[in-house]
């Protein structure tokens, strides 16, 4: 690292942020509508994106700081078993495939902006709607701090901000400023904002893998060496490996199947997907957004190369950018830290977005002021998008930066656990809305206990995310765990339910809501209702 700051990488850096910034403010005025002081404008981009623009937001949402910066960190500290990503961001898309254009059709047609809206609607329970709600915001809340995490480690190697800086307030003042700036064109211009920087943020990540996979390994003398390295890296430090140890390969699949499951139970993917001004858009995009997948699995190998370089570091998240550092002239440094910066720019964005729609419909609404006008649920919106950051920034400045992951999985585990209410619920009205109560209950009860009772080289809890039972061994990821636990209790509960005859609530969709594209008459009936403009 640098022991001042890189002037030429600093200046390339504070171009394109500055560009963002600027692009950031102008969304404000694109595609803008007559009438956009309604949380369909702010909160959704008035529902009017098409199929690029959807893809663009979609991969900005999912593909964030946490892919440049932890992905290719994990794969630096512990070898193959960081490649889990890869695969569960292939098994998403048939999975998505299936559910995610009927969640679009019947939120068109009731103007749901979140996925408790539609959890109240189909099962008539604002119980439920608010659990939905609470784990929603709870599991995103470190999912941005993750965001905030990279840019700090970019900061770090630029020389700016973190140990380079003599006093607690110069240390964090970079990251300070970066955050006022996310949050001051999130209040302005809403979802709109991620979804114009996306473009920007994707075409550098995209040019950054291209160059980084072709130019370091010539540098490094090829990929035979890159491995060789590694590989004997891991066998000197007897754990670890280029392929996950046999006892691994259980916690391995299940980590990667429960994460593929997760993802689009995620608050944030399912505003980037209820902003597209289609059906047919989602179905498109599930079918183009493999490509995304393409460019992890390059992108991951980046963990292999930094070891090659010689890139030795306690806190895995600084491996990427000091290899870029390390392996790059001093401009192309600065492109590759912008796109990481604004890789996480646009995802903190619109998970922030995502968990203040959640708080203004489902908790402010339904429980403080049913009354609320659409301006004041805007505002609303607009100040706790501002609160959650405010908490992921608190999270980044007193906590351990190097266990940001372990509180994502975390995160994780507990998203997971409203899959069968929402998932079930686009198929199936069977399920008793009490007893899909329990099993969130009891699957976030398991969850969280048996993350906790996980420890970590650098962690007495929440360690990791792999369960062990006493006696039996390892059983897998706790998410997919808990999940079977809550299934279990949804299953028997409604069972047990139905039989004593309790109350249902009242379903306010019909069949035909799961099936309606944007072009079908009943959903144009719907729109003025919804104020879903640009259709």
């Amino acid at each position: 690292m640098n022991n001042g700051v890189n002037g030429v990488a600093l200046t390339v850096f504070l171009f394109f942020f500055l560009l963002v910034t600027v692009m950031g403010f102008l969304a404000a005025r694109w595609r803008k509508a007559e009438q956009n002081a309604s949380l369909d404008e702010w909160g959704l981009g008035g529902r009017s994106f098409g199929t690029w623009v959807t893809w663009f937001l979609l991969g900005g949402d999912l593909y964030t700081a946490y892919t440049f910066v932890a992905v290719p960190a994990a794969i630096y500290a512990v070898g193959a078993a960081g490649f889990f990503a890869v695969p569960y961001t292939i098994l998403v898309y048939p999975v998505i495939f299936t559910f995610l254009p009927r969640l679009w059709s019947v939120s068109h047609r009731h103007g749901y902006v979140t996925t408790s809206d539609f959890v109240r609607g189909r099962f008539g329970s604002k119980g439920l709607s608010l659990a939905v709600a609470v784990t929603g915001i709870l599991a995103t809340m470190p999912y941005i701090a993750l965001q905030l995490v990279g840019i700090q480690a970019v900061l770090d190697v630029l020389g700016i901000g973190g140990d380079n800086s003599g006093n607690w307030f110069m240390k964090d003042l970079p990251l300070l400023i970066a955050f006022a700036v996310l949050a001051a064109y999130t209040y302005s211009s809403g979802l709109r904002a991620p979804a114009l920087i996306a473009f920007v943020k994707d075409a550098l990540i995209y040019i950054v893998i291209a160059v980084a996979i072709i130019y370091i390994p010539i540098k490094l003398g090829g990929f035979d060496d890159i491995f060789a390295a590694a590989g004997k890296k891991f066998a000197e430090a007897g754990k670890g490996g280029l392929i996950p140890p046999a006892g691994g390969h259980w916690a391995y699949a299940t980590l990667a199947l429960g994460s593929a499951l997760a993802l689009f139970m995620y608050p944030h993917s399912v505003t980037a997907t209820l902003s597209s001004n289609s059906r047919n858009v989602i179905r498109r995009n599930t079918t183009i957004l493999p490509l995304y997948s393409l460019m992890l699995g390059l992108l991951a190998l980046l963990g292999f190369m930094a070891i090659a370089a010689g890139i030795k570091v306690k806190n895995g998240q600084l491996a990427i950018p000091l290899l870029f550092e390390h392996m790059f002239p001093s401009w192309f440094t600065g492109l590759a830290f912008a796109a990481i910066a604004i890789g996480a720019l646009v995802p903190a964005a619109i998970m922030s977005i995502a968990a203040a729609n959640l708080f203004t419909r489902n908790i402010y609404k339904d429980f403080i002021r049913p009354n609320a006008t659409p301006e004041q649920e805007t505002k609303v919106s607009k100040l706790v998008s501002l609160l959650v950051k405010v908490g992921a920034l608190a999270f980044v400045l007193t906590m351990d930066k190097t266990v940001a992951i372990n509180f994502q999985l975390l995160g994780g585990i507990w998203i997971l656990q409203t899959m069968p209410a929402m998932v079930g619920g686009l198929f199936t009205r069977w399920f008793h809305r009490w007893a899909l109560l329990a099993g969130w209950a009891a699957g976030m009860i398991y969850g969280t206990l048996a993350a906790y009772g996980v420890a970590s080289p650098t962690q007495k809890h929440f360690g990791g995310s792999s369960d062990k039972i006493p006696g039996i061994g390892q059983i897998g990821y706790i998410g997919l765990t808990a999940f079977v636990l809550n299934i279990a209790v949804v299953v028997v509960g409604t069972f047990v339910l139905k039989a004593v005859k309790a109350p249902e609530g009242i379903d306010e969709t019909t069949a035909s809501d799961y099936t309606a594209d944007a072009g079908d008459p009943g959903v144009q009936a719907e729109l003025p209702t919804v104020g879903a403009a640009g259709h």
